[in-house]
């Protein structure tokens, strides 16, 4: 019996590539050869025409450094989108010129203008990683695999590594770690639009709304927390809720776990007891019991 499963690649690769992605699971200990640096012939060529989806942590650590909200930064830096394996908004990176062919609006001569603070998927290049979780497992296994474009002269460097020392040497790991509650949501939805599921349905206008705003937008999602009567409503502690005024990283994956119960009941978040009271109250009412 085929179980089921949930696959999301992050794509560490061009939408338009002209290379080939080798048909190759790399696991963190396997090497691989390939350099990128100012001296190689194709130097920047990788940073045009480029098709990046934002996680949440590239527009948090972006609108940080270029120190600006995220309101301006999605209108000036990025295109809306939609990720259509499972049907939600998301932001990606403008390109300049026409029809998204030309640079990136963060390279130069010398690079990459924001090189400490780029998006993951730029620091992943050339590998691709995915994520696969059978039904009943506990947790997502990560693989990775080498994309080898046309264009790309960094394979033919002498420089021989491991996929964990690239990880670790390119900075990924808090990366990773913040958006796994988005990728979390994003295979689930992508699992249940292929596969079925209990809540197989698109989700509405609404949440695809919400969804998008805990994304894009950090302080807009705080104001949510703060401004209406989410903390009433949800079992988050005082300090906690302190955290969360001021911690953005905190408050992240205060969102993604929010997403998850909305969206698939399926979350550590809780409502009050009261609250919970009261809902069941309203539903046995509304169905006539007494």
């Amino acid at each position: 019996m085929t179980r089921e499963t949930e696959l999301e690649m992050l794509d560490a690769v061009r939408g338009r590539t002209t290379g080939p992605v080798e048909p190759v699971r790399l696991k963190p200990d396997d090497g691989f050869c390939f350099h990128c640096h100012k001296g190689v012939p194709c130097w920047n060529a990788c940073c045009s025409g480029a098709d990046i989806t934002l996680t949440p942590y590239d527009i948090l650590r972006l609108t940080r450094r270029l120190n600006i909200t995220a309101k301006d930064f999605l209108a000036e830096y990025t295109v809306p989108a939609m990720w259509e394996p499972a049907g939600l908004p998301v932001a990606k990176l403008k390109m300049c010129g026409e029809a998204g062919e030309g640079p990136c609006a963060f390279v130069e001569d010398e690079g990459c203008s924001v090189y400490d603070d780029r998006p993951v998927t730029c620091r992943y290049y050339p590998l691709g990683r995915g994520t696969f979780k059978t039904k009943d497992a506990a947790a997502e296994d990560d693989f990775f695999f080498l994309v080898k474009e046309s264009h790309c002269q960094g394979h033919v460097e002498a420089k021989t590594q491991s996929v964990e020392e690239f990880r670790a040497e390119q900075g990924v790991a808090d990366y990773d770690a913040l958006n796994r509650g988005w990728m979390d949501i994003l295979m689930k939805m992508a699992s249940w639009k292929t596969l079925g599921g209990p809540y197989g349905k698109d989700v509405n206008t609404r949440t695809k709304q919400m969804f998008f705003l805990v994304s894009t937008d950090v302080d807009g999602f705080r104001r949510f927390v703060f401004d209406t009567r989410f903390l009433q409503t949800y079992d988050i502690d005082d300090a906690m809720t302190e955290r969360l005024k001021t911690e953005d990283e905190t408050l992240l994956q205060l969102g993604f776990d929010w997403l998850k119960l909305i969206m698939f009941n399926d979350s550590h978040l809780k409502m009050r007891e009261d609250v919970l009271h009261e809902a069941i109250a309203a539903a046995r009412s509304d169905m006539g019991a007494m």
